[in-house]
């Protein structure tokens, strides 16, 4: 059986994966390079004016900017508002904070317009920028625009305004009025080093958490580990703190706080189709009939847990901005990738925030006398692989996943949305391509131990059949 998602097209993320790109810093969903050798404080520069482009030509006038804590970021942010200002744009500086409150200040101050200067997760040597032009997250498409404009260097041209506001206590002060425990719970909060550090303890400590603060200084050269929340290597240090202290949770956030990941007493990570399947119940109780928006990648019991509580569950291909388009046009109240970025649309704002959306769980654990494993044991029980990295180039890629749409899975649901997904009624597996190196990336779940290692076997199988010598590296 072969099915899209519901609205779209098989063949849309295809599309969306095979716009090429003139210029390497310019991905699918970001700007992201190496400082000094593909970024420099000109070519942020450029880029402000391109994006400042966009935004003017689309109607706006004003932008906010911030930078997470790499040392990279006064230069590229100084040569980033140099440019917005030279398109014409008024630019807002909201400082050193993490991704969440920047969107929070586009959205209360510059008409959902906002660039960050982050590179998330990833070694201290690289920087780049995110974009939100009227509230949406660039995509594919418009990278491509912005690249082009970068190449040909069709500016606009202006003299834009500059002003300097603070936005962590009126954000401080619109979580609180939203959120407040009924009872505190000791919590364990990794921020490794990246910029949450600077505001996420008290921030949470504000709504009545018990907080202890790990690897909170914000450090660029993120001396303790990778501030990477989907890496289970980098919870080692939040699983062995939150043992120690006895705790009742553990939260850890990226480098810019855009993303996270939970765990429990017990050690067990929460990821983040689990946290989703806990917030639609939470939030389909009073919203029924709306959707819940999630990326290829999650497990198929998903989409059951969200059927069940009364909600519409809407896959998407895999990533934030995916998920961020689709949760904007069906006005959906939650939506989340795999890598960790949680859209609560739900007395909320619309974009990803992960300090928001850890201070909600927060007060649906805190709602419930019983202990947090014991609530997560209410959920599915399944198992699931990390992403396997083929190491295949982009148009051997896009060749394989094509063949391999026209395999036989038997009985399984097969889906085109982003790759290709097949989901049995005890397992799932997918097979994508990595719009950003062209690599395939394959993900696998199953309800126990055999049944996961039938998915791999029938996924490697297929493959194989395909390709005798691809190198899978499982």
């Amino acid at each position: 059986r072969v099915a899209a998602a519901a609205g779209e097209s098989p063949g849309d993320a295809a599309a969306e994966a095979g716009i090429a790109l003139p210029c390497g810093i310019f991905r699918r969903g970001d700007i992201l390079g190496v400082v000094d050798e593909d970024l420099t404080a000109r070519t942020a520069t450029d880029v402000g004016q391109a994006i400042g482009t966009v935004a003017i030509e689309r109607g706006y006038g004003r932008v906010a900017v911030a930078r997470d804590g790499r040392f990279s970021g006064p230069i590229l942010l100084s040569g980033l508002i140099r440019g917005l200002r030279n398109s014409g744009l008024d630019v807002i500086e909201v400082g050193a904070v993490p991704t969440p409150l920047l969107w929070f200040a586009a959205a209360e101050l510059a008409e959902g317009c906002g660039v960050m200067v982050t590179g998330s997760h990833h070694p201290p040597k690289y920087n780049g920028f995110r974009v939100m032009i009227g509230g949406e997250l660039l995509g594919a498409g418009e990278m491509a625009d912005l690249a082009l404009l970068h190449e040909k260097g069709r500016f606009a041209k202006g003299e834009g305004g500059y002003e300097q506001q603070s936005v962590i206590e009126r954000y401080a002060t619109r979580l609180s009025s939203d959120i407040q425990l009924e009872r505190p719970m000791k919590v364990v909060v990794d921020c490794g080093n990246g910029v949450g550090g600077a505001v996420a303890p008290r921030l949470l400590e504000k709504i009545g958490a018990d907080l202890i603060p790990l690897y909170c200084d914000v450090d660029g050269a993120f001396p303790n580990h990778r501030p990477d929340p989907s890496s289970p290597d980098d919870l080692e240090d939040l699983r062995l703190c939150v043992r120690n202290f006895q705790a009742e949770l553990g939260i850890a956030f990226d480098g810019d706080a855009d993303r996270l990941a939970l765990v429990t007493k017990n050690g067990e990570i929460v990821w983040p189709d689990r946290m989703l399947m806990l917030l639609a119940r939470d939030i389909l109780a009073t919203r029924p009939g709306e959707a819940v928006v999630y990326d290829v990648r999650a497990s198929g019991h998903l989409q059951r847990v969200v059927e069940h509580a009364g909600g519409r569950g809407i896959m998407t291909a895999s990533g934030q901005q995916p998920v961020a388009e689709r949760l904007r046009q069906e006005s959906a109240p939650l939506g989340g990738d795999m890598d960790g970025h949680l859209f609560i649309n739900d007395r909320w704002y619309p974009f990803d925030d992960a300090i928001y959306a850890a201070a909600r769980l927060l007060e649906m654990f805190a709602a419930d006398t019983r202990e947090v494993d014991e609530i997560l044991e209410e959920l599915p029980q399944f198992r699931a692989s990390p992403e396997i990295v083929v190491a295949t180039e982009r148009e051997k890629t896009e060749s394989l996943l094509e063949q391999l749409a026209g395999a036989d899975f038997g009985d399984a649901l097969v889906t085109r949305t982003d790759g290709v997904r097949a989901d049995w009624s005890d397992r799932w597996g997918v097979a994508r391509l990595n719009a950003d190196t062209g690599q395939m990336m394959l993900r696998f779940g199953a309800d126990e131990a055999t049944a996961l290692g039938r998915v791999r076997s029938e996924f490697r199988d297929k493959l194989l059949e395909i390709d005798p010598k691809l190198p899978l590296p499982y």
